[in-house]
């Protein structure tokens, strides 16, 4: 407890601007399940398996710098994009999958009709489930839909799923408690056990305190916004299951603190630095905590996106979004 200490962790204000930015995308997904409450029959449910239409076939060497990255680390996607995700899990090198609210937002308002058919049955649910008030219908129907989209995922993944836990309720405990045990029942009924899912939590320390109450449970969790190494330590005394720590932002910070607009050699970066110092820290001492670095950032600027990425190699997880996927795929570099 006293390594976790709110002023003089100098990452704190960064993590909690970086929070809200999330919440503002929840709140947008909000608004549109609000509103389409209105329109739609309760009665219309759909059912809980979803067609995705068959991917187009990513063909990738094995001297590429993917496949050689996934030799030494287990490879997530950082998407919520169903075609996306069964093209590069169609190659073998991609086992995970890790959304969030923004990713879950975006499903819901692209007007797919598979989308569109998540977005339904999860306003459906929430309204048939007559809650105590609009709040927590929608609160219901926001878990449920995140629960759809991760369930479409399993089906294509043979690993890890995580979905996220309302951000806004990183500052409590209890509450998060309670949405991480709700997404894993919702997993449970529509045949997901609870193996193949990472509850999200925001890394505050009432994010950690929950994590702990959650894996006393058997209920996995993945520990976000990890941007100092006082978190990290935290985590792993808690025992947290998995951690994701964000390098890029960590750079975005030391630069923006330094006013700094010169680049760094990746091995300079302090968000390279500071995840090797939690990936040492775990092994050096035992914990069974998994670091899965994610959000990244070119080290030496435009034209060197996977400076960080190729830093960390060997690390026991990575979470890589399409594009920086797409990149490793087509370079042959080592």
């Amino acid at each position: 407890d006293n390594l976790w200490n709110k002023k003089n962790c100098n990452d704190y204000t960064f993590l909690i601007a970086t929070m809200m930015f999330i919440s503002n995308s929840l709140s947008l997904l909000l608004v549109i399940s609000s509103s389409r409450s209105f329109m739609m029959n309760p009665s219309t449910t759909t059912g809980s398996r979803y067609a995705t239409t068959k991917p187009l076939f990513i063909a990738v060497s094995e001297q590429s710098q993917l496949a050689q990255l996934a030799e030494m680390t287990t490879l997530s996607i950082d998407s919520g994009d169903l075609k996306v995700i069964e093209e590069y899990a169609a190659t073998g090198k991609i086992t995970d999958a890790t959304t969030n609210p923004l990713f879950v937002s975006k499903a819901g308002l692209s007007g797919d009709p598979l989308y569109s058919a998540m977005v339904d049955d999860a306003v459906s649910y929430a309204i048939s489930s007559k809650e105590k008030d609009e709040k927590a219908t929608i609160d219901l129907a926001i878990d449920r839909l995140a629960v759809n989209l991760g369930s479409a995922i399993s089906k294509i993944v043979k690993g890890y799923i995580s979905t996220e836990v309302d951000p806004r309720l990183s500052f409590d405990t209890d509450a998060s408690v309670a949405r991480g045990r709700r997404i894993i029942q919702m997993y449970a009924d529509a045949g997901v056990p609870k193996e193949r899912v990472l509850i999200k939590l925001a890394a505050t320390w009432e994010g950690i305190l929950a994590a702990e109450q959650l894996e006393r449970e058997g209920i996995q969790c993945n520990l976000t916004l990890i941007f100092s190494f006082v978190q990290a330590v935290a985590c792993a005394q808690r025992g947290a299951h998995l951690i994701s720590p964000f390098p890029g932002r960590v750079l975005d910070w030391h630069k923006r603190d330094q006013g700094r607009t010169a680049d760094v050699e990746p091995e300079d970066d302090e968000g390279v630095i500071a995840v090797k110092k939690m990936y040492n820290y775990y092994k050096v001492h035992g914990h069974s905590t998994i670091c899965m670095p994610a959000s990244w950032r070119p080290s030496r600027g435009a034209g060197y996106e996977l400076d960080e990425i190729l830093a960390l190699a060997g690390t026991d997880r990575m979470t890589i979004p399409a594009p920086l996927l797409e990149k490793l795929a087509t370079s042959e570099e080592p």
